[in-house]
């Protein structure tokens, strides 16, 4: 399974799909979502950090998570 870095926590986080799960339909899920913000930007975030991200993020919101970690 294909690994990201998050972009709030830079922990490494695997990433479902791909050819490594062609044949074994196993290990299906995925550690992270990417996020678009209104400025255009998008940022891979692990689900620990979309969980710290308040309400109606903004990408200034993403860059704050390192700090706060």
């Amino acid at each position: 399974m294909a690994t990201e870095p998050c972009d709030g926590c830079g922990r490494s986080v695997q990433i479902a799909g791909g050819v490594a799960n062609l044949w074994t339909f196993g290990g299906d899920e995925s550690g992270g979502l990417t996020l678009e913000f209104t400025d255009d930007s998008e940022h891979f975030l692990c689900y620990d950090c979309i969980d710290r991200l308040p309400d109606n993020p903004r990408a200034d919101d993403v860059a704050a998570l390192d700090e706060r970690a």
